[in-house]
């Protein structure tokens, strides 16, 4: 795609989680390039901070920073209190944050379990509780839920990641289901992304062959692909994986 969708959110507002770099910063890019006033939702606050002050400058956009751990449900619910109370309605809801723990399942410690599904699925579904009841307050608006090829097929020493993401995958069919039936306004999108070349694979494999990864600019394109398709359609669920990608399908 290369940056070939052309999008305009002027008046819109946006919220990315796990937006201070990686696929976040991509798409929180791709949002404020399309005139959006974006909120960054990350646990990085310095080096979230700095990113949105360096994206305003660099497209004259709203973009701000907000500090969010959304395995916590009361910290979730207390920021979109916040919003509420700056008058600040949320159109479109892009579930990105994420971690994994790349380990034999017999070495895995409970605490480490708990962080990757906490962080993949339950903070993904709290977000998601707080923005659906508004959205169909209002009659419209859009999520999208970063899942992986993970979500469709597994291998070894990925067991909570894969969990994780397949509960998210399961979720977010859920969540376009009843959109149907609550407010058709609502868009619900599952973007399969398959290997990226971002710190979320780079510093856990250094070794990693990046020419066989994909740039996370093509997945943030196809989220702002699904944002565009026209009033009465939309894309339920989008895969983009590198050519050579070998856990697909």
């Amino acid at each position: 795609m290369g940056g070939a969708v052309r999008l305009d959110l002027e008046g819109r507002n946006a919220l990315v989680t796990g937006g201070a770099r990686g696929l976040g910063a991509s798409i929180t890019r791709r949002l404020a390039r399309a005139k959006a006033a974006v909120r960054v939702v990350d646990v990085r606050r310095e080096e979230g901070e700095k990113f949105c002050a360096r994206l305003s400058e660099e497209e004259g956009a709203d973009v701000r920073f907000l500090e969010v751990d959304v395995r916590d449900p009361e910290a979730v619910e207390a920021a979109f209190r916040g919003l509420d109370e700056a008058s600040w309605p949320l159109d479109v809801l892009v579930n990105n944050a994420a971690v994994d723990v790349s380990k034999p399942i017999e070495h895995l410690s409970a605490e480490e379990v708990t962080r990757v599904v906490s962080t993949n699925l339950l903070g993904p579904m709290y977000m998601c509780l707080e923005t659906y009841r508004r959205m169909v307050a209002r009659g419209g608006g859009h999520i999208v839920n970063i899942l992986s090829t993970a979500s469709n097929r597994t291998w070894t020493e990925a067991g909570p990641y894969s969990a994780g993401k397949s509960g998210l995958r399961a979720f977010t069919h859920t969540l376009f289901k009843e959109a149907q039936r609550d407010c058709i306004g609502i868009g619900v999108t599952g973007v399969i992304a398959g290997g990226m070349e971002t710190p979320f694979v780079t510093e856990r494999f250094p070794d990693a062959d990046t020419s066989k990864l994909q740039s996370p600019d093509i997945v943030a394109d196809a989220v702002m692909c699904a944002l565009a398709v026209p009033e009465g359609s939309v894309m339920p669920e989008v895969v983009v994986v590198p050519r050579s990608e070998t856990s697909w399908p």
